[in-house]
Formats: C-alpha cells, sequence, structure tokens
C-alpha cells in the first residue's frame, strides 16, 4: 500500500523520515474515517531506478532515479512501514515516500541498496569515463547550430543580392540609344531565363545551349554546400539529453552523496572488490 509522498526539509535523517511517516499515518486515518481506501501499488527495482506502477494498469505513478535517492530505511517500530528520500526531477524538492507491506519490508528496503550499488558501478564503467567526451561532443554539437545559423543569413543575403541584380537588370535602360541584341544577353553573354518560351528554342550567341536550372528540393533541409545538417544526436536518439552537461553533473552529485540505508552509506569511493 502506497501511504504517499511529502516534502521534506532534509535529503537524510531518521528524524526527517520519522515525521513524513507521522503525517502520512494521519491522513491515511482521516482518509480511512472518510471510506477511502489505500491504494495499492507495485514496484519494480532496478539500476535504472524504482518505479511504483498501477498493479492492474501497469501504468508508471512515479519513477525515482536512483542517483536521485538520498536515504531508504525500514520503521523499527512498525515493521509493515518502509521509505525512501527521493529529489524530485521537476522541483528540485525532497520528497519522501512511505510504504505499507505485509511482508518482505527489510528485503526491499536491501534492494533499492543493492540497485543503488550496481547503477554506481555502471555510472563508474561507462558515464564516468567518458563525461569529457560527451562534453566535447555537447560542444560541437552548439557550434553546428551556430554554423548552421550562419550559413542561413549569408544564403539569405545572397539571395537578395540575386534579386536586386535582377530588379537591376530589368528596370534599368542600357546606357546610349542602342539597339538590343535579339536575342538579349545577360552580363555573363547568357539568355535570360524566361518562364514562357522553353529553354531550348533559345540558344545562345555560342550556339549551345544554356544549362537547364535545377530544381530546388524542399523536402531535405539542405546547408550551403548541399548537404544535410549533421546531427550528432540522430543516431542514438534519447541517449543523451541535449543538456548534457548539466546532466552528468546532476548524476555526479547524487552518487558522490550516496544512499544510506539503515545507517550504512553505500561506496562512494572508488569500488573495489570488498563492496
Amino acid at each position: 500500500q502506497f501511504l504517499g509522498s511529502t516534502e521534506v526539509e532534509q535529503p537524510k535523517g531518521t528524524e526527517v523520515v520519522r515525521d513524513a511517516v507521522r503525517k502520512l499515518k494521519f491522513a491515511r486515518h482521516i482518509k480511512k474515517s472518510e471510506g477511502q481506501k489505500t491504494p495499492k501499488v507495485e514496484l519494480q527495482i532496478s539500476i535504472y531506478g524504482v518505479k511504483i506502477l498501477d498493479p492492474k494498469t501497469k501504468e508508471v505513478q512515479h519513477n525515482c532515479q536512483l542517483h536521485r535517492i538520498s536515504f531508504c530505511a525500514d520503521d523499527k517500530t512498525d515493521k509493515r512501514i518502509f521509505t525512501f528520500i527521493c529529489k524530485d526531477s521537476e522541483s528540485n524538492k525532497h520528497l519522501c515516500y512511505v510504504f505499507d507491506s505485509e511482508k518482505c519490508v527489510k528485503e526491499i528496503t536491501l534492494t533499492i541498496g543493492q540497485a543503488f550499488d550496481l547503477a554506481y558501478r555502471k555510472f563508474l564503467e561507462s558515464g564516468g569515463k567518458d563525461v569529457e567526451t560527451r562534453k566535447q561532443i555537447a560542444g560541437l554539437q552548439k557550434r553546428i547550430q551556430e554554423l548552421e545559423t550562419e550559413n542561413t543569413e549569408l544564403k539569405n543575403k545572397v539571395q537578395d543580392l540575386e534579386n536586386q541584380l535582377r530588379i537591376t537588370q530589368v528596370h534599368a535602360p542600357p546606357a546610349g540609344s542602342v539597339t538590343p541584341k535579339s536575342p538579349s544577353t545577360d552580363i555573363f553573354d547568357m539568355v535570360p531565363f524566361s518562364p514562357i518560351s522553353p529553354q531550348s528554342s533559345t540558344p545562345t550567341r555560342n550556339g549551345t545551349q544554356p544549362p537547364p536550372v535545377p530544381s530546388r528540393s524542399t523536402e531535405i533541409k539542405r546547408d550551403l554546400f548541399g548537404a544535410e545538417p549533421f546531427d550528432p544526436f540522430s543516431c542514438g536518439a534519447g541517449d543523451f539529453p541535449p543538456d548534457i552537461q548539466s546532466k552528468l553533473d546532476e548524476m555526479q552529485e547524487g552518487f558522490k552523496m550516496g544512499l544510506t540505508l539503515e545507517g550504512t552509506v553505500f561506496c562512494l569511493d572508488p569500488l573495489d572488490s570488498r563492496c
């Protein structure tokens, strides 16, 4: 049974948890007097976090990442109660989650502690070693976005210059009263494109056909050199969040704080065979 969660001022501490349990027990007593039942939930514990699900629909109600969990304990005075404190991902407030279970209370808290230990190992093996590499990837992505913006501005300027040149050729009369050539050519001695007459029927002065005007495709956005913009995150979407720097810093801070479990702090130093 899930008694609920309540905000606490500290990420750790027996007294902090005791006050939260007392508060939520009182709230449950009020709800019972009003005829409301305490909802039952299912817990899924893994190295990725603790999920609180609806036992029937399997809908995830809460997803607590392990590096955000700082304290986990079962109540010595009430063998049915166990709790953990987790930092909320949106508000950054510390919330105490309280549960009531007929059995496996101690086993559940130990499992959360073991999952935290394994998650910290995994972070050291995979995430902790290539932090600098991921930071460089994030920096390159930012630089690519800046270059794409510059390319867009340059293309707009080139387009404006082409439009001004085209307007000047159309409206400005030639110097002196000279009979125009037939057919007329532009400053590059090429026949200006006319959508009315086919290109194949009007040769240039040297007798060759003008090259066809390439069609511009709007389906795929390309840069100034005709290449698709490079996105280093497209190959593994969701693997790395956009703000990867703050995410890694947050995980490092969470794991360094450690998970206090019944007075035992899990490994905070580089792991060895005894952990």
